[in-house]
């Protein structure tokens, strides 16, 4: 069976803008959520990942309101993650069109929303979002809040608890390599994919469809989230999936 891969657009948000940093910090404009998300779409993204940056500082309305508004526009999956503190929180997203919901800071907390979220809403609606920073030679730790909060939490052990508690899938950003551009943590990736067995959507550092395509040969992964390379032009939706096509991975909506 030929392996297949998932690209999917990441748009990190605050305010009324897409912002893009350098392992979430130095973060500039770089566009509209709406437009930007519109383009990705009809560029043939298999999903979209909206994450409010400032969301658990200043609240989620923002962001529900770009959901809404995306949710008419937009015919593909998407995810949605910044500021999930409750089940009524997660309950309003998939409201207003999330397919799902990603939570960090939150379940870091309270492990047991993400078992109460899969049981109410379905683990599919259920992302762990991990933001991980290297301390060690195969070893990383979880951070919250936009990378700025240290939890000690081991994120190899962490990605197996979640999974544990019910989350269909995770999205496992490398605080390190995060718009550097020089390519994704396969260490990383790979230490968690061989450790659990639901989907790890990996993000930080693809430079180039190479690098995507690098992700999930060694990673192990069948789905990576970019934006750096989609937002200052490096490479388009088509650019990546053609990449791996080439390599046999199989792909969807390739013109």
């Amino acid at each position: 069976m030929s392996k297949k891969a998932r690209v999917i657009a990441r748009l990190d948000v605050k305010g009324p803008n897409v912002i893009k940093g350098v392992q979430l910090e130095c973060l500039r404009v770089v566009g509209k959520p709406g437009e930007m998300a519109e383009k990705y779409y009809l560029q043939g993204a298999d999903e979209l990942i909206y994450v409010d940056i400032v969301a658990s500082l200043y609240g989620r309305d923002n962001l529900l309101d770009i959901v809404d508004k995306a949710s008419d526009k937009i015919f593909i999956p998407f995810t949605v993650g910044g500021g999930v503190r409750t089940l009524d929180d997660i309950r309003e997203f998939l409201k207003a069109g999330a397919d799902k919901v990603a939570i960090n800071t939150a379940i870091t907390k309270d492990p047991e929303l993400v078992s109460k979220g899969a049981r109410m809403f379905g683990s599919q609606c259920i992302v762990a979002s991990i933001e991980a920073r290297k301390i060690g030679d195969g070893k990383w730790e979880a951070l919250t809040d936009n990378g700025r909060e240290t939890t000690g939490l081991d994120v190899i052990e962490w990605a197996k608890k979640v999974e544990e508690l019910g989350a269909g899938e995770i999205l496992l950003t490398s605080v390190d390599n995060e718009g550097t551009q020089k390519g994704l943590d396969t260490d990383l990736i790979r230490s968690v994919t061989d450790e659990v067995s639901i989907p790890v959507i990996a993000c930080g550092g693809a430079g180039s469809s190479e690098d995507v395509l690098d992700c999930v040969r060694k990673g192990n992964t069948d789905s990576v989230a970019v934006s750096s390379i989609l937002h200052f032009d490096k490479a388009t939706i088509p650019d990546i999936k053609s990449t791996l096509n080439k390599d046999g991975i199989e792909v969807r909506n390739l013109d």
